[in-house]
């Protein structure tokens, strides 16, 4: 007998699909569920023909219907989420030929369609309402050996069968409508329909509901779908509730709620399920019990994964504490973690490619990663490195160590552009060529872009967001351990703000890379790599790379221009030039003003005499290539397409002579722009001046450029930075044989220098949240100010909260962005929830919950724009706040400019509201509900304005430029200038290698004092330093020690040192490495503290550094050694 027969009343189609799919619950899996799907296609089918509360969705597949927010507020989120899993079951079971549903899964979506089926009963039944005790009991499904299993074939051969059926049935209600009296008719008969069936809900909807919709099982079947997504069938007995022994009870027995199998019938993971009301974090102890036993039974200590349906944890305890997770991990994930256990190798004993990454200070970021991954148990690493330091070569090098130590197998590489990932994709095949590696931006090929197979994968942000979504024969494509490691190139606030979610979905590795010095990177990207502020994994600043001669330092200079500072004021111009203004069009209107404003200067006002000041200022002052005939490669950063385009016209028209090839505009409006950066990118080819509008900003690699304009204001950092990054590259030979690259100047006319001199601490600005997000977070707002104001205001608050409930009831719960915050969202799916929203309740749906993505229909961005200003208006009217006045000025201009549109029939219709608004009597007694109405009203109208455009206008008036002054920033300036005084003195020492004095240095002899004054007065005479830069020296620990950085020490010198040292001992492998270690620092730098013993690479031989290298006695004297070798250049 079947379970659903409370159904054969009302409800006798409904019945037929839900019997047959119980009867081959166990017998047929695959056309249990299907046939489930079908039931469930009925029931809402029935609903949105008879139910006049839905609302008919966007279109009229199941997801649709099920999406729909109406449909969520009649039946609420349980019986929804039912719905979804039945429909996700229905449809794997109709095209997923390669892991057909098991009996489990089977029996599962069965019993979350009784509890549907009883929902449309015990609400809908017109004679008798089902027992509330009534409950699915899974000992009652029964399997025959007579019922064959259904293919895919079958399965979409009865899906076609049903569909015609259904079409031949719209077809014969359409002939019923074949004329207006009998279309009338049927929509009455409906009609009638309707509001009886709209009768009998309210009437058993006053009843109590008090059955039991197995809240429980469907958390497990979540869990359960979680599972399948990461491949794991659960078709076998020993997948759940598995006995083990050993436990600490009177028993000694326990079940563990699931256990994840290896081939070799071993366990990988466990699972331990707690209630969805718990944190899923108090199953851990008894999940590491649990894998105590397994390990005791299996030899192999299973992955522990906790979970409430909502929160999941995963902790191999033989490796990293417990962390969150978003899912589970597939097989080969799990195997791969195994294996890890026991072919991890030690870094130390993986030696770096010193051909991809062969400079100090890119071993040693890769080294402190590694020192942060193996030692400290880290997850995260961020590394600052300046634009052009080789920042993706480091990181290529750090790939290639940690999998060749089995530390990862698969990375993904993320930038924000998508030629900065054709970039780094080159990189990746330049430098491990023999690793398969696809950009997953271009379509996959199995022989050149393999995306399946790929170890390194590479993509844009948005790109990555989508891929997420994909799922593959019911798994995810990628799922939560897809990635062992993400690198983030440029790694920032803005980036994390806008797509954290991909960092938090992936179980990995992570490596942040920047150019924006340690000291102005914003606390909240610190925060996201869980460091302290200024405190990086490693950092390798511009300063530093000048001072090392890795890169060329900039030459910054000022250069003021009146209009660009000032702005154009009509009484300073001459008598012709105001003729000249006074006859300009400004507008439609006809209106003249009396200035414009610098702001607006390369906007909609281009002024030729200001623009051919900077090309001139440029042509003469700019850096010369080719023996001083030639403009170095320049890039001018503009401030529009029209500024861009201005300013090539005008170089144009100023330097015919180079036939319109020497400055070429290259920007997102360019056709084919990326062959004008080939072009550019050589040293030899035109264009020689390449015009901008962002698409330079980064990823450019062109160590020939030398000049940098500035016409445009940029006030971040971030930016700024990797900016000035385009010319910090080296050129050998730019200038002629032996001739290198030594600096590049920065021109800048919009005072940017200035700006971040004045304010050096100013962070980037935090920018503007979506508007959907601050749509949503200004209605919980306005419903907390509503609750409070002196008067009531029930209705509207009544109406935001129904608004809000709608958006949160369309939010996808399988959307993965939606799914990590699924426990807020489904709380807020729940009518009941708005009735009380204390300040608990409007923090959650202001931190988890607004942003979300959400089928809900908002209308237009204007709509969206003019809704956002009505409630800003009303808040402000609450609080009784003088920003008030300007909010309502411009709701009055947005209805004069509706006033213009009279002549549109919607507008019209609204006339009278539209010229009320536009009068003083109508904000006399303002109320917060007459501004709503005003939304609701107009919003509709919000999108036929269109933007005011304000015309473009040439103007020819005589600006005022001055010389320009070196002017150094506090960020850039005197770190910079040490560099610059280095590298002076490193070329001259390479040029003086025989002087007798110098030799001393770099052979460790001591100097006299004699030597020292010997060596300024060397310096001195041949314009090398001067008196303000040697006592610059003194604080730093003197000219000697200064030399000494700079020339290193002889190699043959410092292994002399240690020779006597060397012979008295009999010395072990790990001790020769040690102190091979310190006379390659020797050798390089010329010094090397004894602090530094106790770091890393020295802590790489043994964590203890020289301690645990050499007894006490032997440590002293190597330190005694090393002092000596530091103290000979003091005199």
């Amino acid at each position: 007998m079947s379970q659903f027969l409370f159904l054969s009343a009302d409800f006798p189609e409904l019945l037929k699909h839900a019997a047959r799919a119980e009867k081959v619950a166990l017998s047929d899996p695959r056309g249990a569920c299907f046939r489930a799907r079908l039931a469930l296609e009925t029931a809402m089918k029935w609903l949105y023909r008879n139910e006049p509360a839905l609302r008919q969705p966007y279109g009229r597949e199941l997801a649709a219907l099920i999406a729909e927010p109406t449909f969520t507020a009649l039946a609420g989120p349980a019986i929804v989420k039912k719905a979804e899993f039945i429909k996700n079951h229905g449809n794997r079971a109709a095209h997923d030929d390669r892991r057909p549903p098991s009996a489990q899964d089977a029996a599962a979506t069965v019993r979350e369609l009784f509890h549907l089926c009883f929902w449309i009963a015990r609400t809908y039944a017109r004679t008798a309402r089902p027992d509330p005790k009534l409950s699915f009991d899974l000992s009652k499904l029964e399997k025959s050996l007579t019922i064959s299993a259904s293919t895919v074939a079958q399965i979409q051969k009865i899906e076609g069968e049903i569909k015609a059926e259904r079409q031949r049935a719209d077809a014969a209600e359409a002939a019923l409508r074949t004329t207006e009296e009998a279309h009338k008719a049927v929509e009455a008969e409906r009609d009638a329909a309707r509001a009886e069936i709209a009768a009998i809900r309210k009437a058993n909807q006053k009843i109590p509901d008090d059955h039991d919709y197995s809240e429980a099982a469907t958390r497990d079947s979540f869990i359960d779908q979680l599972l399948t997504e990461a491949g794991w069938p659960l078709d076998q007995d020993r997948d759940r509730e598995f006995p083990i022994q050993g436990m600490p009870n009177s028993t000694g027995q326990g079940f563990v709620d699931y256990v994840l199998w290896g081939d070799d019938g071993k366990p990988l993971g466990l699972v331990e399920a707690k209630r969805s009301r718990k944190d899923s974090r108090t199953g851990q102890q008894q999940a590491k019990l649990y894998a105590d036993c397994l390990e005791a039974r299996y030899g192999r200590r299973p992955v522990m994964f906790t979970t409430n349906g909502y929160e999941h944890w995963i902790w191999d305890d033989a490796m990293y504490p417990a962390r969150r997770i978003s899912g589970f991990l597939k097989k080969d994930e799990l195997q791969l973690l195994h294996q890890r256990r026991a072919n991890l190798k030690k870094l130390r004993d993986v030696p770096l490619d010193e051909e991809i990454a062969g400079r100090f200070y890119q071993q040693r970021a890769i080294r402190r990663v590694g020192e942060a991954f193996e030692n400290h148990a880290q997850r995260k690493a961020l590394l600052v490195m300046a634009t052009g330091s080789g920042k993706t070569r480091t990181v290529i090098a750090l790939v290639d160590q940690l999998m060749r130590a089995n530390r990862v197998k698969r990375v993904l590489f993320l930038a924000d552009r998508i030629a900065l990932v054709k970039q780094a994709h080159g990189a990746f095949k330049a430098h491990m060529g023999a690793t398969p590696s696809a950009n997953l931006i271009e379509r996959h090929d199995p022989k050149k872009n393999d995306h399946s197979g790929a170890r390194v994968c590479l993509s844009t942000y948005p790109t990555m967001m989508g891929l997420i979504e994909q799922m593959n024969g019911g798994e995810k494509r990628f799922g939560p351990g897809h990635f062992d490691m993400i690198v983030i190139d440029e790694a920032h606030r803005s980036v994390y703000r806008k797509y954290r979610a991909i960092f938090e979905y992936f179980d990995c590795l992570l490596v942040g890379l920047t150019a924006t010095p340690r000291d102005e990177i914003d606390k909240d990207t610190y925060s996201l790599f869980d460091l302290e502020k200024g405190v990086p994994t490693d950092s390798y600043d511009l300063d530093d790379a000048v001072s090392d001669g890795y890169l060329v330092p900039p030459k910054t200079i000022s250069v003021p221009l009146k209009f660009q500072r000032e702005g154009i004021d009509y009484d300073q111009l001459t008598d012709d030039e105001k003729e000249e203004w006074d006859a300009i069009e400004w507008d439609e209107e006809g209106t003249v003003p009396d200035r414009v404003e610098s702001a607006e200067l390369n906007k909609w006002l281009f002024n030729i005499d200001t623009v051919d000041k900077v090309l001139e200022h440029l042509m003469r002052n700019g850096i010369k290539v080719a023996g001083g005939d030639r403009l170095g490669k320049t890039i001018i950063f503009a401030k529009s397409s029209k500024h861009a385009r201005f300013i090539v016209d005008r170089f144009n028209i100023n330097y015919p002579h180079y036939k319109g090839q020497f400055a070429q505009l290259i920007d997102y409006s360019v056709t084919y722009a990326q062959s004008l950066i080939d072009d550019f990118s050589e040293a030899e080819k035109t264009p020689h001046i390449a015009v901008s509008v962002d698409m330079l900003d980064t990823g450019i690699d062109v160590p020939e450029v030398v000049n940098l304009v500035f016409f445009k204001i940029v006030r971040s950092k971030t930016k700024f930075w990797q900016m000035v990054g385009r010319g910090t590259r080296l050129a050998p030979d730019l200038f002629g044989p032996g001739e290198d690259k030594s600096e590049f100047v920065i021109f800048d006319f919009c005072q940017n220098l200035e700006f971040f001199k004045e304010n050096p601490n100013k962070p980037d600005g935090a920018g503007a949240l979506p508007i959907g997000q601050r749509l949503f977070v200004t209605r919980v707002e306005l419903i907390d100010a509503l609750s409070g104001a002196e008067t009531s205001h029930e209705s509207l608050i009544v109406d935001t909260k129904r608004r809000l409930f709608e958006e949160v009831t369309a939010m996808p719960i399988e959307n993965f962005i939606v799914r990590a915050k699924r426990r807020n969202v489904e709380r807020f799916q729940n009518p009941e929830e708005w009735e009380n929203l204390d300040l608990d309740a409007r923090l959650a749906l202001i931190d988890d919950v607004a942003g979300l993505p959400s089928a809900h229909d908002d209308g237009s961005l204007p709509a969206k724009q003019f809704d956002l200003l009505i409630f800003n208006a009303q808040l402000q009217l609450l609080k009784k706040a003088a920003g008030f006045a300007k909010l309502q000025k411009r709701i009055e201009q947005f209805a004069s400019n509706l006033e213009a549109l009279a002549n549109v029939p919607m507008v019209a219709h609204e006339l009278e509201l539209i010229l009320e608004i536009q009068t003083e009597t109508f904000w006399e007694d303002i109320t917060v509900e007459m501004l709503d109405a005003v939304r609701r009203r107009l919003r509709g109208l919000a999108e036929l304005i269109e933007p005011k455009k304000r015309k473009d206008i040439i103007t020819n008036f005589t600006d005022e430029i001055g010389t320009g002054g070196v002017l150094d920033m506090p960020d850039i300036g005197s770190g910079v200038d040490k560099a610059k005084f280095k590298m002076k003195v490193r070329r001259f020492l390479e040029q003086q290698r025989d002087h007798i004095t110098l030799m001393k240095v770099k052979r460790g002899e001591a100097l006299t004092k004699q030597d020292l004054s010997e060596l300024e007065r060397f310096l001195v005479e041949n314009g090398v330093a001067d008196e303000t830069s040697l006592n610059g020296l003194a604080e730093d620990g003197g000219l000697g020690r200064f030399l000494r950085s700079l020339t290193g020490l002889d190699r043959g010198a410092a292994k002399d040192a240690f020779s006597a040292f060397v012979a008295r001992h009999d010395l072990t492998a790990d001790q020769t490495e040690f102190l091979d270690l310190v006379i390659d620092s020797l050798t390089e730098s010329g010094f090397v503290e004894p602090q530094v013993f106790y770091e890393s690479p020295y802590t790489d031989i043994d964590d203890m550094g020289i301690a645990g290298v050499f007894d006490r006695v032997q440590t002293q004297e190597i330190i005694r050694i090393v002092r000596t070798l530091n103290d000979a250049v003091a005199a």
